[in-house]
């Protein structure tokens, strides 16, 4: 590890012993999932920070980039009226714990963001359940899915496609600039990012439908150096480990049914056929554009549940 970074890192783990003191995940958590009991769940290779609510078959809901689980709250408190809802903050983000970078970055690889779901939901009595994935979180329940078909009932991903390759065009690059930027050598992007990390935010979450309340959690979250350096290395590992395990499972098809949603003014929509690339992964898919942008769950609350209701009974 270079000097700089060594530097960059003991002044995060400092900033975070401080944002870590009574209250960190308090007040704006509780209200936004009234009823949602909070808890902790120790795994092989971090702390996952969770709410939990509802009876019924389980359901865990992953969240996407740069937010946490509670990208959810406008639909799990309905969800949880059917359902078992588990909605974790992935590692790294929220107030679940940041690992060690690892080898290659794998301890940010979706494989690893994979295990620890599969431990968390052991651990609260389910083997089997179905997982919904928005964005990053989609590409965790796919490898979920695809690394563990015993454990995958049903899976729902949003406004995502399972593989990184792509010709690189201008358009592509315009709209994933944060692709490229993110996956730069430690410090650079983090140094940058903590400089306004609110700015850097509002480039990916429009004011128009994410609630304040739930801005000014991921604003919290975020300002912890830790978690800006953890959403690196998700995006560091997305362009390194990830791709050998890609490799590793190429071929191996989706056993269990799948949900595709997607929205029409979304990035996806322009530069993929979104059915047809999922198509390639699973024999049994549904799927639809949605009059929205990426953050389905929170620009169309009412449809996205719809959909997710209509599948998860089906």
């Amino acid at each position: 590890m270079n000097p700089q970074r060594r530097q960059f890192l003991k002044r995060a783990t400092v900033a975070a012993a401080v944002m870590s003191l009574p209250g960190r995940s308090g007040g704006e958590q509780s209200r936004l999932f009234p009823g949602f009991q909070t808890r902790r769940v120790i795994t092989s290779g971090a702390e996952i920070n969770l709410v939990t609510a509802g009876s019924g078959p389980p359901l865990l809901l992953l969240h996407g980039f740069p937010e946490s689980h509670v990208s959810w709250h406008k639909i799990a408190p309905r969800l949880a009226e059917r359902f078992t809802v588990v909605a974790p903050d992935l590692r790294g983000y929220g107030d679940s714990s940041k690992p060690p970078d690892g080898e290659n970055h794998a301890n940010y690889s979706k494989r690893a963001m994979v295990l620890d779901q599969i431990e968390m939901m052991r651990t609260m009595g389910f083997d089997r359940f179905a997982v919904a994935g928005h964005d990053r979180g989609g590409r965790v329940a796919w490898r979920l899915a695809v690394e563990h078909p015993e454990a995958a009932t049903q899976v729902a991903v949003l406004d995502i496609v399972p593989d990184h390759n792509s010709s690189v065009t201008r358009e592509f690059a315009t709209a994933y600039f944060h692709w490229f930027f993110l996956i730069q050598p430690a410090p650079f992007p983090e140094q940058l990012i903590a400089a306004n990390p609110e700015a850097f935010l509002r480039r990916f979450l429009p004011a128009s439908y994410i609630a304040p309340e739930a801005l000014a959690d991921y604003l919290r979250c975020f300002r912890d150096p830790l978690t800006i350096h953890a959403a690196c290395e998700d995006y560091r590992a997305g362009a390194t480990i990830d791709l050998v395990h890609a490799r590793e499972t190429r071929g191996r098809r989706l056993k269990c049914p799948l949900l595709v949603l997607w929205g029409e003014r979304s990035t996806i929509a322009r530069l993929y056929d979104v059915r047809k690339v999922w198509r390639e992964q699973a024999p049994d898919i549904r799927g639809k554009a949605m009059p929205a942008g990426h953050h389905l769950a929170e620009e169309l609350p009412e449809q996205t549940l719809a959909e997710l209701s209509g599948f998860l009974r089906s």
